[in-house]
């Protein structure tokens, strides 16, 4: 299985091509600078010489290179992944979010990633949207809500952490191994990826936990209410373990969805 993702240079891809290896794959990333994707003509060529059995779009780029990518997959029958966030969501109406509910996001980033996902399945109607919350990880830099605290107390001496918003997040490498799944066996349209979707931890919770789990002994965290909001990604069914699998000081506050 030869599988192209987009995206090696950031956080979670290559975690994906990690785990993508560990199963016998081929994985072969885009290298921006060798092939530009604004290069319509250079990137197709570039698509048609490398055949790929299956495609997974991680990358932040154009809409267009969305799109290009996801009409070569549905032209040639190959199944593509892209990930999209919880953030085309507003805090208004409140959560948690089902798979078809309205996308109202009033933020650039949320407005784009909503821009590619209507770019990608106008293009392919059986390509997979995931859209993802904020990712979990004791090594990987960037969208990593571990090292965001961390930094948190470096700078502000503090990790500020509400108890009234309850996020979207599952740890790197369960969303790796989800992404695996919906490519081994496409779902077409709109699926959510959150191991926060069924237990509902608020933030604090949660930045207490991982306190606790990662030996964060100088983290001071400070609970407030300044930020109201159930972000969580419902309906994505059993892709990732709940967080608590993860974090176990949260298993005694398992509590149904409300």
């Amino acid at each position: 299985m030869k599988l192209l993702v987009t995206g090696l240079n950031g956080t979670l891809a290559p975690v994906l091509a990690r785990q993508a290896v560990s199963l016998g794959w081929s994985v072969t990333g885009w290298d921006r600078g060798a092939t530009p994707p604004e290069d319509a003509a250079a990137s197709q060529a570039w698509l048609e010489a490398q055949r790929p059995d299956c495609m997974a779009h991680l990358a932040t780029g154009s809409v267009d290179w969305a799109r290009q990518l996801a009409l070569h997959a549905c032209r040639n029958s190959v199944p593509f992944v892209f990930t999209s966030t919880a953030m085309v969501f507003h805090h208004l109406p409140d959560g948690p979010h089902q798979p078809g509910d309205p996308r109202n996001s009033q933020e650039p980033y949320g407005q784009y990633k909503r821009a590619c996902e209507d770019a990608i399945l106008a293009a392919h109607p059986g390509a997979c949207i995931a859209r993802i919350g904020w990712q979990i990880d004791p090594e990987r830099r960037g969208n990593n809500m571990l090292f965001a605290l961390d930094q948190r107390q470096e700078v502000e001496g503090q990790v500020s952490a509400s108890r009234t918003w309850r996020p979207a997040c599952s740890f790197m490498e369960d969303t790796a191994a989800a992404l695996l799944r919906l490519l081994q066996s496409p779902a077409a349209g709109v699926t959510h990826i959150d191991s926060n979707a069924d237990e509902g931890h608020d933030f604090a919770a949660i930045a207490r936990a991982l306190k606790k789990v990662f030996g964060r002994a100088a983290w001071r965290v400070v609970e407030n209410e300044d930020y109201a909001h159930d972000q969580r990604l419902a309906g994505g069914g059993a892709l990732v373990p709940p967080l608590s699998a993860r974090l176990a000081p949260l298993a005694r506050f398992n509590r149904p969805a409300r």
